[in-house]
């Protein structure tokens, strides 16, 4: 039987290729991936959430007063758009390496927009394969696959929470936003005990439960003015703790400081060349991580704790291999 994903693409181009509105009945016998041993009460509850998904999704599905179904091309597409060979097969190798990537969580959406330009015979295997998230990938794709759900429907969301800290606790939000950074997603929500606006690593998450009561009505208003970008910060800005940092750019990778620095904190100029960039920092650790990920010629200089754990960690890790 085919998949849910599957099955979607396969209502959808069902739709798009018929001429005159087509009944619940007609889709359950043409359209594979609909059970032929289901009974028809749970086959109707299915295709309900079938064509729900495939509206969220940017297709116009009206009925007609018999109750048969027929897709508006004129609100469904865009202009025609004409690519390239070059462009095809760029568009073609990006969404196949992100269909194939596990911490990657639409690669339905993205079948069903490639089904827009190709056909089911034209779909590329994978030459490559992107890498969103580095830590956890399946657990975190599947995941933002679930918040996405909650932030288009403005559902409360449940989970268990670690910090930094190694403390764990229940936690009950109002997603208003999520983004990836550098091999991690991140969800930026209302906490409702604190009635407060936070940044939770979804890597720490776990039992993460999406209100399902009353689906077709919002649990909160997301605020007008909300833009996720203003929440994004470096991968140690995130945590319980508040660290001043020095971390200096060596005078061959003083070039590197803008860019790796992505607007937080302050570059400094020195007079040997090198760059020294004053920084908040949240989670000592994963800050030792940054500057070893992203060294050679990158050093943590302040607090002198936190540089000297690192230069301790470091000589452990040469002398281990020699």
């Amino acid at each position: 039987m085919a998949d849910a994903a599957e099955r979607l693409v396969n209502l959808a181009l069902y739709l798009a290729a018929a001429r005159e509105p087509v009944s619940a009945a007609r889709v359950r016998a043409d359209v594979e991936g609909y059970p032929a041993d289901q009974d028809a009460e749970a086959f109707l509850r299915m295709f309900e959430r079938d064509k729900d998904e495939l509206r969220a999704a940017g297709l116009a599905i009206q009925a007609d007063p018999e109750g048969r179904y027929l897709l508006d091309t004129d609100q469904t597409y865009s202009a025609e758009v004409e690519l390239s060979a070059a462009e095809f097969a760029a568009v073609r190798a990006a969404v196949a390496a992100l269909a194939e990537d596990p911490g990657f969580p639409f690669a339905a959406d993205l079948r069903l927009a490639l089904a827009k330009i190709v056909t089911a015979g034209d779909a590329p295997g994978a030459p490559a394969r992107a890498r969103l998230a580095d830590e956890m990938p399946e657990q975190q794709g599947r995941v933002v696959a679930d918040l996405a759900i909650a932030l288009s429907s403005s559902k409360r969301v449940t989970f268990t929470y670690t910090n930094s800290l190694a403390r764990t606790a229940a936690r009950e939000v109002e997603p208003l936003g999520l983004f990836a950074r550098e091999g991690r997603w991140y969800l930026v929500a209302r906490d409702t005990a604190a009635d407060d606006i936070r940044t939770f690593a979804l890597a720490r998450m776990a039992d993460v439960s999406v209100n399902t009561s009353r689906p077709k009505s919002p649990d909160f208003e997301r605020p007008a003015d909300f833009d996720v970008s203003s929440y994004i910060r470096l991968p140690f800005q995130f945590g319980t703790d508040s660290v001043s940092a020095a971390v200096r750019f060596g005078s061959d990778t003083a070039w590197r400081a803008p860019g790796l620095a992505a607007g937080q904190g302050r570059l400094v100029p020195q007079p040997d060349g090198s760059v020294l960039w004053s920084i908040q920092a949240r989670d000592g650790r994963r800050l030792q991580r940054w500057v070893v990920e992203n060294g050679p010629g990158i050093a943590l200089e302040a607090p002198a704790s936190l540089a000297g754990d690192a230069q301790a960690r470091l000589r452990e890790v040469a002398s281990l291999h020699g």
